[in-house]
């Protein structure tokens, strides 16, 4: 059975481990000989079967790679959650910057697998991108730039038609240049997020690329079509996963050195067309030249990200409320949480005398309601108010109890209204 490379005292269960180092430390790709036990630190383990017409004993190799790759695919519960509350902190610590200006977010889908990292030093040849120490699947930020500041590029060529305003000056300024003062170089004004993409199906999943021509890349000899392929396997993220890009901009910064990209927030506009180019063009990762890393808009993602930003700022308005009425004086407090409910009396009433007046309808009732609850109320502006309000509700046009006794309840309710309140 094949084991990792790790201290016996570490054991042989490793499945609670993130897909890091399931995929590093971890991997059980080490073989035996499975009749001795013995170690042979092979990719391979050695069993034994009798075949052939001669009934022989034969020692034969059992490749342990695909075993192994597979045994890192799945997300642990733990993982997924960690996954998730990634993708929840940059979320939050998004929404002050969008709010100032600084930060634009784009949401996408991976419409073809998704690779990176694939020059990392690995024993199955291909190695992969994990961010440490949470050992899960991202795409650096400075690989999102380097795509962006190529997508700008070819849009400021003009080959792929309209440059959408990019030029020279605006790459330059964006995503920094070489200059000719002492120091050689001029930062830029973005900075680009690490993603953190949501695995569909939270888990890997494991692609093929097979080596044709291995006798003539390795061994030196004339290319032909009889030579064996050599399947090689590594991990991607699938498509339909989720790829949420944070795109900075030092907003002082940019107003020194080209304003009027910051004017208007034309630096987001043209990050917006970069975006779509790259999307649709380039990709992200590696392997992009075959078809990896195509992402596509999520127009349901940003949907939910623009409500969760509108409920932010509710919550922090209601926040903010709160923290001013306790330092308020108690009259003005009452006054400051009496204000939602004559709205909603004042909102209610607009909306009910748009038809004709029902004296037992839902109106009456609801004016009866807040009328009850207003009388409680100590706080005299809150109390004038309220007399207002049922007075313009109850008009002989619109809106006066049939039943006399009704009416004349209403009018005394309104008159201890206002003589408390003076």
């Amino acid at each position: 059975m094949a084991i990792a490379a790790v201290p016996n005292y570490l054991g042989r269960d490793f499945s609670t481990a993130s897909p890091g180092l399931r995929f590093g430390m971890y991997l059980p790709l080490w073989g035996e000989d499975r009749r001795t036990g013995e170690l042979v630190w092979e990719t391979k383990d050695y069993k034994y079967e009798i075949r052939g017409q001669d009934r022989i004993e034969r020692r034969l190799p059992h490749e342990n790679k695909v075993d192994a790759i597979r045994q890192a695919l799945k997300l642990t519960p733990s993982d997924v959650a960690t996954m998730r509350a990634l993708q929840t902190r940059q979320s939050a610590l998004a929404l002050p910057l969008i709010d100032a200006g600084n930060l634009l977010v784009a949401e996408a889908l991976a419409v073809a697998p998704f690779t990176t990292g694939l020059g990392n030093e690995h024993p199955l040849e291909n190695g992969f991108a994990f961010l440490n120490p949470y050992g899960l699947p991202y795409l650096a930020g400075s690989g999102v730039k380097g795509v962006l500041r190529q997508s700008a590029r070819e849009l400021a060529s003009g080959a792929w038609g309209d440059a959408q305003g990019w030029d020279d000056a605006a790459i330059d300024a964006l995503f920094g240049h070489v200059c000719d003062d002492e120091d050689g170089l001029q930062r830029g004004a973005l900075t680009c997020w690490d993603v953190i993409p949501q695995l569909a199906g939270d888990a890997l999943q494991v692609e093929v690329m097979t080596a044709h021509q291995s006798h003539y890349h390795q061994q030196g000899q004339n290319p032909h079509e009889s030579g064996s392929p050599i399947p090689i396997n590594f991990l991607t993220v699938p498509p339909r996963s989720g790829f949420v890009f944070h795109l900075q901009c030092d907003v002082p910064f940019l107003q020194r050195i080209a304003p009027d990209l910051a004017q208007d927030r034309r630096w987001q506009v043209l990050l917006n067309a970069a975006l779509a180019h790259a999307f649709a063009w380039l990709g992200f990762g590696a392997k992009t030249a075959v078809g990896y890393g195509a992402m596509a808009d999520d127009p349901a993602a940003r949907a939910q990200r623009e409500a969760a930003r509108r409920r932010a700022a509710a919550e922090r308005e209601i926040e903010a409320q709160r923290e001013a009425e306790k330092r308020m004086n108690p009259d003005d407090r009452a006054w400051a949480q009496a204000q939602p409910v004559l709205a909603a009396f004042q909102t209610t009433f607009d909306k009910a005398r748009t038809v004709a007046f029902n004296p037992g309808g839902p109106f009456a009732q609801e004016r009866l309601a807040f009328l009850r609850l207003a009388l409680a109320w100590t706080e005299s502006r809150s109390r004038l108010a309220t007399a207002d309000l049922i007075e313009q509700s109850a008009t002989k046009a619109w809106g006066r109890p049939s039943n006399k006794d009704r009416w004349q309840e209403l009018q005394a309710a309104i008159a201890a209204l206002r003589t408390v309140a003076a």
